[in-house]
Formats: C-alpha cells, structure tokens, sequence
C-alpha cells in the first residue's frame, strides 16, 4: 500500500518521488517506471478520435489513484484518489486516512481545519467539501439532504454513523471544475532546457532555412533562487554539430543512422550510393526535435518535428513540439470585392497556417501535396509489433507531413535541398567525439 502526503495545489508523493501538479506527462510515467513492483496495473487512457478536446488519463486502479493530464499542453492538471482504501494519505505529518484512521467528516475538519460549507450535487447523491487546491466528496443519502442548512456539519445521521470520504481531488486554484494544469513547475526542470515555440524560417521562394526557438530553462536570481529563464536560439541547415551543440546542449540521445526505410524512394543513382559512415541524430526530448546531420560533412541537413499524439509509435518519448510556419495556398480562393480591407483578408486566405494542432485535411485541401502517400509503419529493433498501426507521409515543397490515421499530424519533416558544405575540419570531428563521450 502506497504511503503518500499531500500538499493541497502542489503534490502528491513520498520521500523518494512525487507527483508534482503542472509536470509533464512523460516525467510521470519515468516515476512510475522507477517504481516497478510497487506501483502495478498502470492503465493510459485517451480518445483516439478526439486525442485535443478528452483528457489524458494515467490510471492506477490497484494504488486507487487517477492522474488527469491537459490533452493540449500534456501537464497534469488533477489527482485523484478514487478508493480511499488502498492508499495511505497524511497531511502535515499525521494520517487522516489509513487502515487505522477513518477519513469522516470530523476527521478532514479536524486535519485541515475550518472551511466553506460542502455542496450537495442530488444527481450523485455526494456531498463535496472545498479547500483551495483540495476537494473531499462524501456520499451521502437524499433523505438526509432536507436536513443540511448550515453545512456538512449540521446533517444528523442516523445511528450517529458519520460519512466517510469516497474520492479526493488535488488540484490548483479554488475551483476543481475549472481549474487548469500549471506551468512546468520549477522543481521539473531537472536542468534540461524546454521548448515554448518554434518558427519555421522560410524565403519568400519556399524554401526553409531553418528555426527560431524560444526556449527556457532553470536559471538563478540575485539571491541565487532558482527561476525561469528564456532565450531565443536559432538553427540553420548547414550549422555543424558544434553549432547545434553551442545553441541547446548536448543532446538527450545521439542515434547513428543505420538505415534508411525512405532510400527505396529515391533516384536509383542515390540508391547505389554506399557510406561507411552514418548519418547522426541529435535527439532533444524535451524539445520535441531531431536534428540530423550528413555523415559526410558533419552538417545539418534535416530537422523532425514531433507532435507527440497518444496513439502513435513515439508517443511518451517527446514533448510536443509548439511550431508554426505560413505556406502559400496553391488553391486561393476567388477573387472578390477591390476594397483594401477585403484585399487584405484575401491575401490572409492564401495562406495556410500550420501548426501542431492543425489537422491534415485543413493543409491538404489548399495545398498541391503529393497524391500518393508512403505508408510508414515503426516498429522497434526487439519487437516488429506495432499495435497503433501505420502512419502516412505526404511530401510538399522540402516538407514531409506524417498523418496519423485520425488526420492529426505525428510530425513535420524539414530538410535542406541545397548543396551540402564542405566536410567538417578535423578540429570539428573531435569536439564531436568529446560531445558522444558527454552524453554517454
């Protein structure tokens, strides 16, 4: 039985990890990796056909706890304990809901002290008693309702048996039915960098240059406590990995590109091409970004933009990534009246904006994309099952548009058309040899 405490609008854990309101949803899943044999059962819930508007859901039925995540930004926004009697709960130091300590109505005024009367929901038949950040729920029988006039407190019942709590809820703010998950807490940074936008930068001929992140981390104040800091960086194709490196970090990961599952659908003269050495990935997690540089030049040619949908292969391995970027409309509507203001909302029309929200019919529809998608289906090296199914790319422009079968987009593919630079100065491959021996 897990042994937990609470702190009303911040978390809910133990000594040795807890589950902080506004985390994200992959640093939960790690804490409940890290807990193997002792957290069981664990259950992912989410709608496959309205993956944005139904929330994300870690339930754990054999602990008695529910973790409720924004669908949108992926954060925790609630906690629940729906079977008080299979968890352990203490406030301050001392148990208000153990084996041995029954969580009634004396029992939560006593541990938390006084509040605002509780309200009756008759179609639940539930009495629901409200703390800022904390909300308790009793059931309570109808007939005993004609009685409440002063609060929970005033209800007699009979055989003097006093309600006990049926289901807890942590939250922020004061109002459970409206509140909203937080910002990535502080104490969640743990010294990685986090993404809150990408621009893709592209000419006025089509062409993508690269991206202008806006990016945040855990900085420190004049009192050295510790506080978000922002910055802006930027990548361009063509930047070396000691760029790429300068500009983020180090990497999450580095992948060597063993193969290639497009090459099939390239020219027969690039097919035939051999390199004894392989492409690199920079995988940055928490950005929501891949960056892949030629094996040759050691320079960027590619970037991947993760979307981070449940119901895809990848899902849980990335953030999403928060991009945006214009593409001119191939399909513009009609022209209509010559007033200035109605040529500006046209020249708006003609344009599309594409963001990781946008769905693939809303692009397809005023794009020229390529009829014919290529059908790519993921599985790992130790396990060819892939129980999401399979995904489809359309190419436009130096684009590759990853659809999911619900028509959301699991990732935008950017990479360079223009001739690659001249091979990395050997001063070059060694810094990237000191970067593999960091990470690893």
């Amino acid at each position: 039985m897990l042994d937990l405490e609470i702190l009303p609008e911040i978390s809910l854990g133990c000594d040795a990890w807890e589950f902080v309101l506004g985390m994200h949803f992959s640093q939960a899943i790690a804490i409940i990796q890290s807990q193997v044999g002792i957290i069981k059962g664990v259950q992912v819930l989410y709608s496959d056909t309205n993956p944005l508007g139904v929330d994300i859901i870690i339930n754990l039925p054999q602990d008695g706890l529910r973790l409720i995540f924004d669908p949108v930004v992926q954060r925790l926004k609630t906690i629940e304990v729906f079977n008080m009697k299979l968890v352990k709960l203490k406030y301050g130091g001392v148990y208000f809901n153990s084996p041995e300590v029954l969580p009634s109505i004396e029992q939560i005024e006593h541990s938390f002290g006084a509040t605002h009367p509780g309200v009756y929901d008759a179609a639940k038949q539930l009495f629901a008693l409200h703390f800022r950040g904390l909300s308790f729920y009793f059931p309570v029988d109808s007939k005993l309702h004609s009685g409440y006039a002063h609060g929970l407190g005033s209800l007699v019942f009979l055989n003097g048996a006093s309600p006990v709590v049926s289901k807890m809820s942590l939250y922020a703010g004061s109002n459970v039915a409206e509140n909203r998950a937080p910002l990535l807490p502080l104490s969640c940074y743990h010294r990685q960098m986090y993404l809150e936008s990408a621009t893709v930068l592209r000419t006025s001929y089509g062409h993508t240059k690269g991206l202008k992140l806006k990016l945040f981390t855990e900085g420190s104040g004049r009192a050295l406590e510790p506080k978000r800091k922002c910055f802006t960086r930027e990548l361009l194709f063509g930047d070396s990995c000691e760029d790429v490196a300068t500009n983020l970090g180090a990497p999450n990961r580095i992948f060597f590109k063993s193969e290639d599952k497009m090459k099939i659908h390239s020219s027969s003269v690039n097919r035939q091409v051999q390199s004894k050495r392989s492409d690199i990935f920079f995988n940055y997690f928490t950005l929501g970004i891949d960056v892949l540089f030629d094996a040759r030049t050691q320079t960027c040619k590619k970037f991947i933009l993760h979307t981070n949908y449940p119901g895809h292969f990848n899902f849980n391995m990335y953030h999403r990534c928060e991009f945006q970027f214009l593409l001119e409309s191939d399909h513009p509507p009609p022209a209509t009246e010559s007033e200035s203001s109605k040529q500006l909302v046209q020249h708006h029309d003609q344009h599309v904006n594409v963001t990781a929200y946008t769905k693939w019919d809303e692009i397809s529809g005023s794009l020229a994309t390529s009829e014919r998608p290529v059908v790519l289906h993921r599985a790992s090296s130790t396990n060819t099952a892939n129980p999401f199914g399979s995904t489809f790319c359309y190419g436009y422009q130096d684009l590759i548009f990853e659809v999911m079968p619900n028509n959301h987009i699991a990732s935008v593919t950017l990479y360079n058309t223009a001739p690659p630079r001249q091979p990395a100065h050997s001063w070059q491959q060694h810094k990237m040899q000191d970067i593999r021996l960091t990470v690893a």
